[in-house]
């Protein structure tokens, strides 16, 4: 049997569960997850191996209508990650009927040339007696190759939907080594995990005005050594991120800490600082320094 490869893009609206699908797919966790929308910024890429093919997802920001540059630049990736893939995954919530932002998403797919499986998420949250009619509304919008409802966070239908995307791949090479799991460079990867926590224990327009910069990584023969400086847009921000007598900096350090040396397989001494960058959000050039 030749073996099979390919690229799967995975898009929806905000807070649809795309990270924890991917996460779910992978059974490792490279992509940043929160209970707030937008979390993800950045198109995210993981690799799955198996047997007889090799899926590249790629998780992207949420598709919707918003403002800022920063929204354009999300909203820009997410639309970016559906060109010349070899199929997509569109994740919608159960129990949330058809949208604006997923009309808008739905004329987005009808350019499209490659098949798209719908997964509707979050059905745990939902009676079954109320799953089938929106299947039958999504379908009468869209001619997609499968509709799969899944529960991303509890695993219910994943690996069905898993198998349903394998079956989409063309014959093609192994892009990525056996053992990987993502292409993500480990700066990129300490520097999501800061700003997950981030997102974790702060509230209100905090998380959306933080960008997480790395300034030094070292990777010794014992541990990997990491400075990381969060950049806020206000010195209120600058004060909540610290905390009373450096409590909150201790425990976002502590618990990204921690996820960074489960992915990386290695002990790991990280420093984080914050720093006032007055309305980055707003400016081109401090968009363009943090990466989006």
């Amino acid at each position: 049997m030749a073996f099979r490869s390919g690229f799967i893009s995975i898009i929806g609206r905000p807070n649809s569960g795309k990270s924890t699908l991917l996460n779910a797919f992978l059974g490792e966790k490279i992509s940043i997850v929160s209970d707030k929308p937008q979390t993800t910024r950045n198109v995210i890429r993981g690799v799955k191996n198996l047997k007889d093919c090799q899926v590249i997802f790629i998780d992207t920001p949420g598709i919707h209508r918003g403002k800022g540059l920063l929204n354009e630049f999300m909203v820009r990736e997410a639309l970016s990650s559906i060109k010349d893939v070899d199929g997509v995954v569109y994740l919608v919530e159960a129990d949330k009927s058809v949208s604006e932002d997923d009309r808008y998403i739905i004329e987005g797919l009808k350019r499209l040339k490659c098949p798209v499986v719908l997964g509707l998420n979050k059905v745990d949250r939902v009676e079954k007696g109320k799953i089938l009619p929106l299947m039958d509304e999504f379908s009468k919008r869209y001619p997609f190759k499968e509709i799969v409802p899944i529960s991303a966070l509890k695993g219910d239908g994943v690996e069905l939907l898993l198998r349903i995307i394998t079956e989409l791949l063309p014959e093609g090479p192994r892009y990525f080594p056996e053992d990987s799991v993502t292409d993500l460079p480990e700066r990129f990867i300490a520097a999501e995990m800061v700003r997950e926590k981030v997102f974790l224990f702060t509230e209100k327009e905090v998380p959306y005005s933080v960008a997480v910069a790395i300034d030094k990584f070292e990777d010794k023969k014992e541990i990997i050594s990491i400075s990381a400086t969060i950049n806020v847009e206000r010195d209120s921000q600058k004060g909540i991120i610290i905390g009373k007598g450096g409590s909150m900096l201790k425990r976002i350090g502590s618990a990204a800490r921690h996820d960074i040396e489960r992915l990386l397989g290695s002990k790991v001494y990280l420093e984080l600082f914050v720093r006032v960058q007055k309305e980055w959000t707003k400016k081109p050039g401090a968009l363009k320094d943090f990466g989006y």
